[in-house]
């Protein structure tokens, strides 16, 4: 069973403090816990707990080290209870700072992937300050575990058809509308760019199409990458850039649990969920470098590099949820290493020229400890993409600034509509984080909530 939060302590319940660093004497804690502390060495480092003796043998309680404060990164410290906490009933002994953030870090820290036999996490109950959202911390915290059970699914369970699936079985209880182009109807539908990076895989490369909400509320349009495993194509990769293709497809994945978040909440909006769902594989008709590729939107691609198909599959989709001209849109890839290497795993990096709506993502970011970097569309940049034979080439010939001119790229899709975010996600958490076991890990979805949420209310 995993982590449960109730919302009444029971009389068996157990009080978990925490403790700053270096802030020992300001926990409140009787002088026999607070020397039990000083003799364990105890000194509130982030993330540490240290669990109190009580009477006869019995627990007393528990310490967690906040490290710096109570913000509402370090609420998210409180995940690690999740996994160290002995089995029982628990409450905080004062109420957090930030109670939604330390309850979302609860649940967050116990989530385990068990598809493939892995145990459950440990039976705990955890009693939530009076005046908590739980209601809304659990749909948060769904949406959250969607997207990471869809991407720690292997390819051989997660290929086109079975992600299709997964999106039917999300709109299913939302009464939300599922339709899918397939195959060669890419090609009559005018989606060329789809079918050619996913023709050479036994499962066909689709366009997946969910439609929620009154037609007259205001368009958001998500768009997610859904590559389920990426051989790089002809340009292959090494063994070691093929260990994580599984996670090509947590753009998808992310705006799918983006999504459950919306319908769960009844946002005042008209939802529509695009995802190009291929596989990146090797056969004879698979795309070639040197190919030139016509878009939806009518531009040529000449092909630089068939590992950068991602970019190909968005561009069409983005074409599509252009011509409706929604209000927002917004697309999310596991699109660059580049990304990786200028932020690093845990910090992705977004796109916009709405200065109005980057202003709202950063403060979401920050309030939601969901953390996002802006970066900039830097328009000489543009000229990198550019080809002797057609409009444009799908990579760059210097592979500086590979993140800017993906996004660059992608911009070149995307004309009438309102406001528009791109987001080049890593989708994985390579070690344990109090929050986040290693693994598929969902960016930037929490924060996006909370823009959606303060937008257009529920």
């Amino acid at each position: 069973m995993p982590l449960e939060l109730v919302e009444k302590k029971s009389r068996a319940s157990l009080p978990v403090h925490l403790v700053a660093k270096n802030a020992l004497g300001d926990a409140g804690l009787e002088p026999a816990a607070a020397a039990w502390a000083k003799a364990n060495g105890f000194t509130g480092e982030a993330g540490k707990v240290l669990i109190l003796p009580g009477e006869s043998g019995k627990l007393g309680g528990a310490l967690l080290g906040t490290g710096n404060g109570e913000d509402a990164f370090g609420a998210l410290t409180v995940g690690t209870l999740a996994r160290t906490l002995p089995e029982g009933d628990w409450h905080f002994a004062a109420k957090p700072a930030t109670p939604e953030i330390a309850a979302l870090g609860l649940l967050l820290g116990g989530y385990s992937f068990t598809h493939y036999g892995k145990k459950p996490g440990k039976a705990i109950r955890f009693a939530l300050p009076a005046g908590t959202d739980l209601e809304r911390v659990r749909w948060i915290a769904d949406g959250v575990f969607l997207a990471r059970d869809l991407v720690n699914t292997p390819s051989n369970d997660m290929g086109p058809e079975a992600l299709e699936n997964a999106v039917r079985a999300l709109a299913k209880p939302h009464e939300a509308s599922v339709s899918v182009i397939k195959g060669d109807a890419l090609l009559a539908k005018n989606f060329p760019m789809i079918h050619a990076v996913g023709r050479a895989s036994d499962q066909a490369p689709r366009l997946i199409d969910l439609n929620w909400g009154p037609e007259s509320a205001p368009k958001v349009t998500l768009v997610g990458k859904g590559v389920c495993f990426d051989t790089g194509g002809l340009d292959i990769k090494p063994a070691s850039g093929m260990l994580l293709m599984k996670k090509d497809m947590g753009g998808a994945a992310n705006v799918l649990g983006l999504a459950s978040m919306i319908m769960s909440a009844g946002l005042k909006v008209r939802l529509r969920v695009l995802i190009p769902a291929v596989e990146n594989a090797i056969s004879g008709n698979a795309f070639r470098p040197g190919d030139i590729l016509r878009s939806r939107k009518g531009l040529t691609v000449e092909i630089g590099n068939t590992d950068a198909e991602g970019r190909l599959i968005l561009a069409d989709a983005l074409a599509l949820a252009d011509e409706e001209e929604p209000q927002l849109l917004i697309d999310m890839a596991t699109l660059t290493g580049a990304a990786r290497v200028a932020l690093g795993p845990d910090l992705p990096p977004f796109y916009t020229p709405d200065d109005g709506l980057a202003g709202e993502i950063s403060r979401a970011a920050e309030a939601a400890a969901d953390p996002l970097w802006r970066m900039p569309l830097w328009k000489p940049y543009d000229s990198k993409l550019s080809s002797k034979i057609a409009d444009l080439n799908n990579v760059t010939t210097d592979g500086f600034a590979g993140s800017v001119t993906a996004a660059l790229f992608l911009k070149r899709f995307v004309e009438k509509t309102g406001s528009w975010a791109h987001f080049d996600i890593f989708g994985w958490s390579p070690s344990d984080r109090p929050h986040c076991p290693a693994g598929a890990e969902a960016q930037g979805i929490r924060a996006l909530e909370r823009v959606l949420t303060a937008r257009f209310g529920r």
